[in-house]
């Protein structure tokens, strides 16, 4: 194929990346398959801390909101909305676990920031429930691991980071 008619790509081999509904993803490969008669290109993105590998089609990357890591400034933005007051919603648990769900998977630090601010327990609250937590759990592990990337510390150190955030702007 002549250069002039290669397509730049937004992402190349060992960039970290994140996909809205899995988080922080590595590209391993960028691989041509065939599918259904079609020859498509592909990104194969190893997602480490799922043991899973997903493969997405360069022209529908954008699409599909397949990003680069977020920015210093954007995490700093994320930062600043865990600091902010947690909104107690009076609505049912059902109906807001389906926003929150949807604030995660948007992939946008900053909505998932707003997730783990309003589900953060602090020690003398009381008991979240089960789906509360793993909620919790979910949007904090996705928030820790780009922070990790961004500020080039592992993720149980961003953990930590975050955790020691929110209890000091509780206290």
């Amino acid at each position: 194929m002549p250069k002039s008619k290669k397509q730049k790509l937004p992402f190349a081999v060992g960039d970290y990346v994140v996909y809205p509904t899995h988080g922080v993803g590595k590209v391993v490969d960028i691989a041509k398959e065939q599918i259904a008669g079609f020859e498509l290109q592909l990104f194969v993105i190893n997602f480490a801390a799922d043991k899973m590998t997903l493969r997405v089609p360069v022209d529908k990357a954008e699409e599909s909101g397949l990003r680069k890591i977020s920015t210093r400034e954007k995490m700093q933005s994320a930062i600043t909305t865990l600091r902010g007051r947690a909104r107690a919603k009076r609505t049912m648990w059902s109906r807001r676990a389906q926003e929150y769900e949807a604030k995660i998977n948007s992939g946008d630090p900053v909505s998932i920031a707003e997730v783990v601010r309003d589900l953060h327990r602090n020690p003398d609250q009381p008991d979240q429930s089960y789906s509360e937590r793993q909620m919790y759990e979910a949007a904090l592990t996705r928030l820790a691991h780009e922070l990790a990337l961004v500020e080039k510390i592992d993720a149980d150190a961003a953990t930590e980071r975050l955790e020691t955030l929110l209890l000091k702007t509780a206290a």
